[in-house]
């Protein structure tokens, strides 16, 4: 890819955070970036990889760590390049597919992952579960909770409560709501991820939490990746984004690891997609689906430890072969 010009938010920023005492971790990538992880639990205990979207970051799953790791599993949370504590590239022109895509599978390997069970959420599920197209045997596990694979395919019509799909004349029947999420990321100034975290959440976020979820973001220089991101949504079958998650879903189609959704009943925004996946992957077949009451789109905020519950249930269900 070539040299990113980047920028990194000052580490005070980050200090007395609540909730969060972790130490920080950091992995280099090919191209000289530098992506922070937190990585809490035993070495050489059951794996699992975090993965969340926009605009947020590790600090999402904070209780979710910390309950994993009091049922002794390894919980490593990254920060999406862009996102937390992670390197930021100053032009939205280095946040690409592609690049997420690569930087995630590069996280991987250099903190030499192996058999983990994968959670993901929001744009963690294409980013994450292309891990099955480009890092086959990485994946022993997954949790899919509030993401979309949008493809834009015509079959989605009338399966998902914010649509998206292509009809056969062309045309493209789009939520009004995704556009307007588009246009308001654009438009909001300053970026304040708390906004949306708390826009998107069932109960009252703390002024201190909300603070904490703006901690990356000190000024629009900082902001081009959670600026970006919602751009890049696949929202036409020829979109960069699309042909990614119709490839994430042919492997999927193959994947017959330990599979489940775990959705929340407070998101419209991904209503729909948990039957889409729990039907499509061999995986999912004859497990218990699970619908997270009480919480938004945002269910780590509202509902952390019980989506480690369902992690933690999947992981002693189903031991390492």
């Amino acid at each position: 890819m070539g040299a990113v010009h980047i920028v990194r938010t000052p580490e005070e920023r980050f200090t007395d955070l609540p909730g969060f005492p972790f130490a920080p971790h950091y992995a280099i990538l090919g191209d000289g970036v530098r992506m922070h992880y937190v990585d809490e639990g035993p070495a050489g205990a059951e794996t699992v990889l975090l993965l969340h979207g926009q605009p947020t970051w590790s600090y999402l799953y904070r209780t979710v760590v910390a309950r994993l790791v009091e049922h002794g599993l390894r919980a490593v949370a990254p920060d999406l390049i862009g996102f937390g504590r992670s390197d930021k590239p100053l032009a939205r022109t280095a946040h690409t597919i592609r690049a997420h895509v690569d930087w995630v599978a590069q996280f991987a390997d250099a903190v030499g992952l192996a058999g983990i069970t994968l959670v993901v959420q929001d744009w963690g599920g294409p980013f994450g579960l292309s891990l099955l197209a480009v890092r086959p045997g990485l994946v022993r596990r997954v949790v899919a909770a509030n993401t979309v694979l949008h493809t834009a395919d015509a079959a989605l019509a009338g399966r998902l409560e914010w649509p998206c799909h292509v009809a056969a004349d062309g045309t493209v029947t789009l939520a009004q709501m995704l556009l307007d999420y588009q246009r308001l990321t654009q438009e909001v100034t300053p970026f304040q991820p708390s906004m949306f975290v708390q826009g998107a959440t069932e109960s009252e976020v703390p002024d201190p939490v909300l603070a904490a979820y703006d901690a990356p973001f000190p000024g629009e220089a900082y902001c081009a990746g959670p600026r970006q991101l919602p751009l890049l949504m696949g929202h036409t079958p020829s979109s960069a984004c699309a042909r990614l998650n119709r490839r994430t879903m042919d492997a999927l189609a193959g994947f017959d690891g330990p599979f489940v959704t775990a959705f929340s009943d407070g998101d419209p925004a991904t209503r729909g997609w948990a039957e889409v996946l729990g039907g499509h992957v061999p995986g999912a077949v004859g497990r218990v689906q699970v619908t997270i009451s009480g919480a938004g789109h945002f269910l780590q905020e509202d509902r952390g430890e019980t989506l480690a519950d369902v992690v933690v249930q999947l992981v002693g269900d189903t031991p390492p072969t």
